[in-house]
């Protein structure tokens, strides 16, 4: 199945496209500048959308998981990314500074409290920054978890996900040599910053191209990723991962599960999903009491997969409906 009949299969859940009726830069120091819209119903209920990667962007489609009647849209794009500025930068760009951001701009909208909405990277972010302001968290949704810890690292970079797909794996890892081929994320950082654009360039490929060809149930073998929008994935995600996700501790968002302990949330996890195990969405809602848990069958991590899409929009629209969060909020 080609990506663009998945696609306009999901979009048969989604609401119509919209245009924001807000787009704005700003300076959150450090030489960043970062892209802010906002869509729907500027009165309506705030949801904050953390796009994935770390450094995969924002897109139009992310509007439409949310009745434009009665959600506000907040979408940006994380440091280094999409139509952030400088493009594929690491300076200054950690998860702390991520945090921060997103406290900049609820402030900046004068915005008490929001629902806050990731999946993948940005569910990890999510659960970071409920973490850090558990009082502006009015609820989360999120989707194919990641904890950003080292056994989700060695699952997809060490070899457990190449198992399943070792053609794609064996593309993946034979650009490295050999004497390489211990530490991975290590070989690839020294060539995604080697300061020589055509080898960057080169293995931000390699690098996007494994992820995304496992994203879907529906595997694509012959992925490519263009090479502007692979470069800034590439390079965003393995500086986080080369630092460990900036955490203290391995495995520190479970243990601070505390922090969040009034925080309510719903978890949309794919069954098959080849990025991000749904042993870590399990373990996660076993953890955390205020969380329901909802596993799509035959459905893989991305968020176009129609199963996802469906259950999301679905998510969404019995939160519209619930009168304690709106008044919560």
């Amino acid at each position: 199945m080609d990506k663009s009949h998945e696609q306009k299969r999901a979009a048969a859940f989604l609401y119509p496209p919209i245009e924001p009726f807000d787009r704005r830069t700003l300076d959150v120091g450090d030489g960043h500048q970062i892209y802010v819209e906002q869509s729907g119903n500027p009165r309506g209920i705030p949801v904050v959308v953390l796009h994935g990667g770390p450094g995969g962007g924002s897109s139009p489609m992310m509007r439409r998981f949310f009745d434009p009647v009665h959600y506000r849209v907040i979408l940006f794009d994380q440091r280094g990314c999409g139509r952030s500025r400088p493009h594929a930068s690491v300076e200054a760009n950690t998860t702390q500074h991520l945090i921060a951001d997103i406290e900049a701009i609820r402030q900046i909208l004068e915005i008490p409290r929001w629902i806050v909405f990731g999946g993948s990277w940005g569910a990890t972010l999510a659960l970071a920054y409920a973490q850090a302001h558990p009082d502006r968290a009015a609820y989360l949704v999120l989707r194919g978890v990641f904890m950003g810890t080292q056994d989700e690292l060695d699952w997809f970079y060490g070899g457990g996900a190449g198992r399943f797909f070792p053609e794609l794996w064996a593309r993946f890892v034979d650009a490295i040599p050999v004497d390489e081929r211990d530490d991975l994320i290590a070989a690839y950082n020294k060539r995604l910053f080697s300061g020589v654009f055509a080898q960057e360039a080169r293995f931000s490929r390699l690098w996007s191209d494994w992820e995304n060809a496992l994203a879907t149930v529906e595997t694509r073998g012959h992925f490519e990723t263009p090479v502007d929008y692979a470069r800034a994935f590439a390079r965003l995600e393995n500086h986080f991962f080369t630092n460990k996700c900036f955490f203290e501790t391995d495995g520190q968002l479970m243990r601070d599960l505390w922090r969040m302990k009034d925080v309510r949330g719903t978890i949309v996890q794919g069954q098959f999903d080849m990025i991000c195990p749904p042993v870590t969405a399990w373990a996660l809602h076993r953890k955390w009491p205020g969380s329901t848990l909802r596993m799509v069958p035959v459905a893989g991590h991305a968020l176009s997969e129609p199963g996802i899409t469906s259950e999301l929009v679905h998510v969404m629209n019995a939160l519209r409906d619930s009168r304690g969060l709106s008044e919560a909020l």
